[in-house]
């Protein structure tokens, strides 16, 4: 899969919270470059869809996911809502109940179709939102061919982030509606993705874990200031580590067939109260998308169901189940903190969306590998707002902020996730008991000296 126009948007912190105006001559991005990066990233959603029957792309499998045509038409509305609304005077929306249909969760723009519901709109049909798509393109796109203001780049800036997030969300979700169909259909063979079935790259087996040792002291995170960040890496602020280790590559399918046979997912003492209630009513006895075959397991994956590597990264588990698996071995998940200070020092080449594999591939060996890339990895810390943090003003104060709560941060990215997307200080957010999403886990230790 090949992304292109993924360069970064230069901009000072005070712009990149969701479309804060920045002083003069701080966006260094052209508007032909900015013009390159949102036909690349409206591109790639269209593509990604692609193949997908009109059937395909209504399906809602969970109320947590959402259908393809949705996302599609989602990602057009963030456009005509918050670029077109503001910034194209005399612009006319394509259709009048497009705004309520398509609303996410932005209470301060008005009303919204429900959630739950979202896999009930056979109409507007596929080819009405494609008509919409470019409706919306082509006004956006006349907005960047006149002069683009600081305050007009950094929002359609926000837009094309945005369109990255939903491209991820577009194949997770999808992966759960054809894991749930008795047929087990294949994403790939239906959109013409290229990828050979095993996967690019990657080492036949995953190298033996070791421990990276880093030692404590006083160290700031968050966005450091240079390119886009969303408003919730920011402040960057200083944090105290004691010395820890951290796992040289995520936890393995392998390892986590061993957690079943030693009995992980019938020992309490290795669970959360809460992680234990929600396995015994959910019946949780492996990873999500996992099931017995024969003597063995198989997994459902985007190329459809095929046996499950012990080489490659464990994925789709909850925080309960990574928190119970770090406990069985006398480990523990790293904070975000840890997390962070650990990536900004290792060399990252991110196996993502582009690489093609649509799955995590085993560990290369390395210090520590796959920070970035393959899967997300849950952390010890809850979704909380930084210190001195403050959301943007009006409704795109909505995109982050009100959502830290009962939510757990997962760290670095997955192999859906678009090229150039992830970066150390980018803080994705889950419930704990979420699974459908690519998370693994990465061990952590205490260091009683470093």
């Amino acid at each position: 899969m090949e992304l292109t126009g993924s360069e970064r948007f230069g901009a000072d912190e005070r712009s990149l919270g969701h479309g804060g105006a920045p002083p003069c001559g701080v966006l260094a991005t052209s508007a032909r470059r900015l013009h390159e990066r949102f036909g690349a990233a409206r591109a790639l959603t269209a593509r990604l869809a692609q193949g997908l029957s009109p059937e395909d792309q209504t399906v809602q499998s969970m109320p947590e996911a959402s259908p393809t045509k949705w996302h599609l038409a989602h990602t057009t509305w963030f456009f005509e809502t918050f670029v077109l609304g503001p910034y194209a005077p005399g612009y006319r929306p394509f259709h009048p109940r497009f705004h309520e249909l398509f609303n996410s969760y932005y209470e301060a723009v008005g009303a919204r179709h429900p959630r739950p519901q979202r896999g009930l709109l056979s109409r507007p049909t596929t080819s009405e939102v494609a008509r919409y798509r470019a409706h919306v393109d082509e006004a956006v796109n006349g907005l960047l061919r006149g002069d683009t203001s600081p305050e007009l780049a950094a929002r359609i800036e926000l837009g094309v982030q945005h369109e990255e997030q939903h491209q991820e969300l577009v194949l997770t979700d999808i992966l759960h509606a054809f894991a749930s169909s008795p047929l087990r259909p294949s994403y790939r063979a239906a959109t013409g993705i290229p990828g050979a079935s095993g996967g690019p790259g990657g080492a036949r087996a995953a190298p033996p874990a070791s421990w990276q040792t880093f030692h404590g002291g006083v160290f700031a995170i968050g966005h450091p200031g240079t390119g886009f960040g969303f408003d919730n890496e920011f402040p960057r602020h200083e944090v105290l580590l004691r010395p820890f280790s951290l796992a040289s590559r995520p936890v393995t399918c392998g390892e986590w067939k061993e957690f079943i046979a030693r009995g992980g997912y019938e020992r309490p003492e290795f669970w959360l109260s809460d992680g234990w209630t929600a396995a015994r009513e959910q019946g949780w006895r492996a990873p999500l998308y996992w099931e017995e075959a024969g003597a063995d397991w198989q997994v459902m994956t985007l190329d459809g169901p095929r046996p499950v590597d012990d080489a490659a990264p464990v994925c789709h588990v909850s925080f309960y189940e990574a928190d119970a698996f770090a406990r069985s071995r006398g480990a523990r998940l790293p904070t975000e903190a840890e997390w962070e200070v650990a990536a900004r020092s290792a060399d990252q080449q991110a196996r993502d969306l582009q690489t093609g594999a649509l799955r995590p591939l085993p560990a290369k060996d390395e210090p520590l590998a796959q920070l970035l890339g393959d899967v997300w990895e849950w952390t010890a810390s809850p979704y909380t707002p930084y210190p001195g943090y403050a959301p943007p003003s009006g409704a795109i104060g909505e995109y982050n902020g009100k959502f830290m709560c009962n939510q757990m941060v997962l760290r670095g990215g997955s192999a859906l996730t678009p090229r150039g997307h992830a970066r150390p200080s980018y803080r994705n957010f889950f419930y704990p008991n979420t699974r459908w999403q690519m998370a693994g886990v990465r061990l952590a230790a205490e260091v009683s000296d470093a």
